[in-house]
C-alpha cells in the first residue's frame, strides 16, 4: 500500500525525471542565495558578519546534515510534507505544508516584487502609480509562467538565476576593490563586529532567512537523478557558495555606504550604484548617485541582473513549495483538484496559477494599506515571509528525531554522524532558532530592557514601523491566523473527499 494514498498513484505517473546533480547544485544556489536580505543584513553593520559566521555554525551547518538524512532516507515526491507526515501524521503536515507553500505567494508579491520595483525605478524610469502595478503584475506572472513549465525546461531559470547571482555578486565585488583603490573605503572598527544581544534579535531574522532552502530540491525527489547520492553533494557545495557570495557583497556594501544611508530595502541597489561611478558617474555632496558613459552601462545591466536574480529566488522557491502542495492535496490533505498535475508538462499548473492570484492579491493590498510606502510594504512583507516559513519549520525539524524512533530500519544512506546525542543537537538547535526568529518576529525587541538590561524594545522595530508597534504586530499576527484556518480547511475539505488511511510505519515506494 502506498503511503502517500491512492489519489497520488495517477499524479505519480506524469512525473519525469530531469534533474542531474549539477541542476540541484545550481537550483540550491539560486534559492539559498537571496538578493531581498542583503541589505537588511547590512542595515544593521559590521556585527551582521559576525552573526552571519556564527549562525553558519549553530544553524546552517546542523540543519544541511538533518535535510540531507531526511532526503535521502525518504527520497518521496513531497519532501517535507512526506517527512512531517510519517513523523506526525496527515492532518498536522497538511496544515504545517500549507503554510509552507503560502510562504511564496506572500514572498512573490511582497519583498520580491517591491525590490524589483525599486530596482527598475532607481536605474531606469519613475514609474508612477498605475505603472507600479502593471510592472508588479508582469514581474509575478512571469514567475508564473516559468513554474508552469516542464521542469526539463523550467529547471534552466533557477540555473540562470545562480549564475546571475555569481556574476553580479562576484561584479560588485570586484568593483568594490576598484572603488576603494580609487576613492578609498570606510574604515570598520574592531568594535563594531562585537555580537551583542540586541544585534542578535535584530539580525537573526534575516540571516537564518539567507540560510535556509536546502529542503526545496527533495520536494521534486522522484524527477531526480539518484537523489542518494544527489542530494548531500548540492548540500555541501551549495552551502559553502551561498556564505561565499552572501559575505563578500556585505562586506562591500559597509566599505561603500556611509552607515546612516544603508537601508534595508535598497542597501544593495545603492551601494552598486555608487560603486559603479568608478567606470562612469559621480557622487555629489548629498549622496545623489549619478551614472555616466559605462557606468551607466553597467549600471543597466547589474539592474537587469538584480531584477531576474528576484524573479528565479521566486521561481526556484515556488518550484518546490508548488510541488509539495500538491503532493499533500492529492494524498488527502487538502482540495484533490489542486493535487492535479499537468499530464503535458508534469507540473501543478493549478497550484502555480492559484499562488499567482495569491501573489497578486498580496501585492495590490500591500500597496493600497501602506499607502504606497516601499519601505512599510517591505517590512510587512519580508517578515511576514520569514514568520510563515519558520513556523512550518518548527513542525517538520523534529521529524528527524521522530522517524530515527518510529521507522529505525529504514535504510539512511546519509546519516548524521555521532548517533542520538548529535541527532538531537542538530535537530534541537535549527528548531529552537527558528521558533525564537518567529517570536522576535511577531515582536520585536523581544528580552531588550529585561531583568535591568539597556535598551528600549521599540528601537528594534523596524524603521517604517516606528512608533506602531500595534499597527506591524498586527501586519504580520492577522495573515499568519489566517493561513493556519486555510490549512485546517484544506485538511478538513480532503477528508471529505478521501477515506484513505495512513498506514503504520510503511516507507514510501518511489518510481
Amino acid at each position: 500500500m502506498d503511503a502517500l494514498g491512492a489519489g497520488w498513484d495517477k499524479q505519480r505517473s506524469r512525473l519525469r525525471k530531469s534533474l542531474r546533480r549539477v541542476d540541484v547544485v545550481f537550483f540550491l544556489l539560486c534559492t539559498l542565495v537571496g538578493l531581498d536580505t542583503i541589505g537588511s543584513v547590512a542595515a544593521k553593520g559590521p556585527e551582521g558578519l559576525t552573526w552571519m559566521v556564527i549562525l553558519a555554525v549553530v544553524f546552517f551547518l546542523p540543519y544541511g546534515l538533518l535535510v540531507a538524512e531526511l532526503g535521502t532516507a525518504f527520497p518521496v515526491e513531497g519532501g517535507p510534507y512526506v517527512w512531517t507526515k510519517l513523523a506526525f501524521g496527515r492532518r498536522v503536515a497538511g496544515v504545517n505544508q500549507v503554510l509552507y507553500w503560502l510562504t511564496n505567494p506572500v514572498w512573490v508579491g511582497g519583498s520580491l516584487t517591491v525590490i524589483a520595483l525599486t530596482t527598475f525605478e532607481t536605474f531606469f524610469a519613475d514609474l508612477g502609480r498605475v505603472g507600479t502595478y502593471v510592472v508588479g503584475l508582469i514581474f509575478i506572472w512571469l514567475g508564473v509562467l516559468a513554474v508552469a513549465m516542464s521542469l526539463r525546461i523550467g529547471k534552466w531559470v533557477p540555473t540562470a538565476g545562480a549564475i546571475a547571482r555569481i556574476v553580479l555578486l562576484g561584479f560588485f565585488t570586484v568593483s568594490v576593490v576598484v572603488y576603494g583603490l580609487k576613492h578609498g573605503v570606510q574604515p570598520l572598527s574592531a568594535s563594531g563586529f562585537a555580537p551583542s544581544y540586541v544585534g542578535f534579535i535584530a539580525l537573526v531574522p534575516f540571516v537564518i532567512y539567507n540560510y535556509v532552502g536546502f529542503e526545496l530540491p527533495s520536494t521534486a525527489t522522484e524527477e531526480m537523478s539518484d537523489p542518494r547520492r544527489t542530494v548531500p553533494f548540492a548540500i555541501l557545495r551549495s552551502g559553502i557558495g551561498a556564505v561565499l557570495l552572501y559575505g563578500g557583497p556585505i562586506l562591500g556594501i559597509l566599505l561603500v555606504v556611509p552607515a546612516d544611508r544603508i537601508g534595508s530595502l535598497s542597501g544593495f541597489i545603492d551601494a552598486c550604484k555608487m560603486v559603479l561611478t568608478v567606470y562612469g558617474g559621480s557622487v555629489d555632496p548629498s549622496g545623489a548617485v549619478t551614472l555616466t558613459g559605462a557606468g551607466q552601462v553597467f549600471g543597466t545591466i547589474c539592474a537587469a541582473g538584480l531584477i531576474i536574480g528576484l524573479l528565479t529566488s521566486g521561481v526556484g522557491w515556488a518550484i518546490g513549495a508548488h510541488r509539495a502542495q500538491a503532493v499533500a492535496c492529492a494524498d488527502g490533505a487538502g482540495p484533490r483538484w489542486l493535487g492535479e498535475i499537468s499530464a503535458k508538462r508534469g507540473t501543478p499548473i493549478r497550484v502555480n496559477v492559484l499562488s499567482g492570484v495569491l501573489a497578486s492579491v498580496t501585492m495590490v493590498l500591500a500597496l493600497g494599506l501602506t499607502g504606497g510606502s516601499s519601505e512599510k510594504y517591505f517590512a510587512a512583507g519580508l517578515g511576514l515571509t520569514i514568520s510563515m516559513t519558520f513556523v512550518s519549520y518548527v513542525v517538520t525539524f523534529p521529524s528527524l528525531l521522530v522517524l530515527r524512533k518510529k521507522m529505525p530500519d529504514v535504510p539512511r544512506p546519509f546519516r548524521v554522524p555521532g548517533g542520538w546525542g548529535t541527532a538531537t543537537v542538530v535537530t534541537m538547535l535549527p528548531t529552537l532558532l527558528v521558533a525564537f526568529t518567529v517570536a522576535t518576529l511577531i515582536w520585536p525587541g523581544l528580552g531588550v530592557g529585561w531583568f535591568g538590561t539597556d535598551g528600549n524594545p521599540d528601537d528594534s522595530l523596524p524603521t517604517a514601523f516606528a512608533g506602531e508597534r500595534l499597527s506591524y504586530t498586527l501586519s504580520q499576527l492577522i495573515p499568519l491566523g489566517a493561513a493556519v484556518v486555510i490549512g485546517v480547511l484544506f485538511v478538513l475539505w480532503g477528508r471529505l473527499q478521501t477515506k484513505t488511511q495512513d498506514p503504520a510505519g510503511e516507507l514510501l515506494p518511489t518510481r
